[in-house]
């Protein structure tokens, strides 16, 4: 590995804490719920969903063997940048040649989130692909996330994380690169494309996102010219802002009040993040269909025994008042923020964003799109195959054929 400074990493939770979780978890104190509820969901985690994982997680969970299979899994480092302890999973292809890639999650996710994709993108003739279509894998902790130190300072929205990552690139001695990302790490992604595009040569996202307001959007694109499907997305985002915004408010504006409660009872955390798996995933109400439970309980925990709770939903404080579409110079803002590399989606029908092509391709330089049948917010856990396939083709098909493209003058 390039860069002396880095230091490896194993997670290792001492025996006297997992004893404090058990307590804390053996002595939970139940809210109420109603007794007629026809899905168990409608206000909120499910108590019989949420008390099953609780049983699992104090009589059968296998903390130990997880922890273990993590390490081995996702091999980690430390390295201080910019001041900041950086934690995150570096895995270099037996291929020399391989191209360097950042993967790049979101909340409420972890690095784990790659624990599927890792192995086929650094070694793809072991997964039915090609050793030419290999990557060096980096995909850090964003700041205040897991294991990577929480910012000190006001401010620090997606942009600032951007600048992290891409000097945590320049430190590992990786000058040229290419980014992927889904939910905060696709707003990160796109930023590291617009604002080191001599470094950063490609973007790939999960999450499509068109950089406006909802306003903005309307008056901007010809609703006559969509199709019924962007309709319908238009329709289910519209839907979403309304039903489903709620934890985005609060984490926007009040994280702190939000973060004693989740810090202190392991349930409310599970209860807080379990329920966005459940919603934003392709599961038809079933969440343990899509995740076992194992897989669930280990993204958890590494926010549990992390601490970071707190410092991750504060990200929302900080990055909305700075996205574009959240002012009225929104204009200006989107044409500061255009990708001039090559873009591509990978993009899913029960993802969260699903803004038509015309309104992305006008913050974007997009020369990819393909939608899948199934699949959610989190593709990496959900459809790693379909997700790996995209990845490789967008990087080592398309976008060496592409070229950088300036910003629309309409902007």
């Amino acid at each position: 590995m390039s860069g002396s400074m880095a230091n490896s990493f194993d997670i290792n939770f001492s025996d006297d804490n997992f004893a404090d979780l058990k307590v804390r978890l053996q002595n939970t104190r139940w809210p109420s719920q109603l007794s007629d509820l026809t899905t168990g969901w409608e206000y909120g985690t499910d108590m019989s969903l949420l008390k099953k994982l609780v049983q699992y997680w104090t009589t059968e969970y296998d903390w130990r063997r997880q922890e273990a299979y993590i390490n081995t899994a996702l091999p980690q480092y430390t390295m201080r940048v910019q001041g900041l302890r950086m934690h995150f999973v570096h895995k270099r292809s037996s291929n020399p040649r391989a191209a360097v890639l950042v993967i790049i999650h979101g909340w409420p996710g972890s690095f784990f989130e790659f624990h599927k994709i890792l192995s086929p993108l650094t070694e793809p003739q072991d997964h039915g692909g090609r050793a030419s279509d290999a990557f060096h894998v980096i995909a850090p902790s964003m700041p205040g996330y897991g294991f990577s130190e929480a910012p000190k300072k006001r401010g620090f929205d997606t942009s600032e994380v951007a600048r992290i990552i891409h000097q945590l690139m320049l430190q590992l001695g990786y000058t040229d690169y290419a980014a992927q990302g889904g939910d905060w790490g696709a707003l990160v992604a796109r930023s590291l494309g617009a604002m080191f595009p001599q470094h950063c040569h490609s973007v790939h996202m999960n999450m499509p996102v068109a950089m406006m307001s909802s306003a903005q959007l309307s008056k901007t694109i010809d609703v006559a010219s969509l199709s019924e499907g962007e309709l319908k997305n238009l329709k289910d985002m519209a839907r979403f802002a309304v039903e489903e915004t709620g934890y985005q408010k609060i984490q926007a504006s009040k994280p702190q009040t939000l973060a004693y409660g989740l810090t202190d009872s392991p349930v409310g955390l599970c209860a807080w993040i379990v329920e966005k798996f459940r919603a934003w995933s392709d599961c038809d109400g079933d969440v343990l269909s899509v995740f076992t439970m194992d897989e669930l309980l280990n993204n958890v925990m590494i926010y549990w025994i992390s601490n970071c709770i707190a410092s991750s939903v504060r990200l929302y404080y900080e990055s909305m008042p700075t996205m574009p579409g959240t002012h009225e110079n929104g204009g200006v803002r989107l044409r500061k923020t255009y990708v001039t590399v090559p873009c591509g989606f990978a993009v899913f029908p029960h993802e969260l964003s699903k803004p038509p092509r015309s309104a992305v391709a006008m913050s974007c330089n997009l020369v990819h799109w393909r939608e899948f049948q199934r699949g959610g917010h989190f593709a990496a856990l959900e459809q790693p195959q379909a997700l790996v396939a995209d990845i490789r083709d967008f990087f080592h098909s398309v976008a060496p054929n592409s070229t950088p493209k300036a910003p629309p003058s309409s902007l």
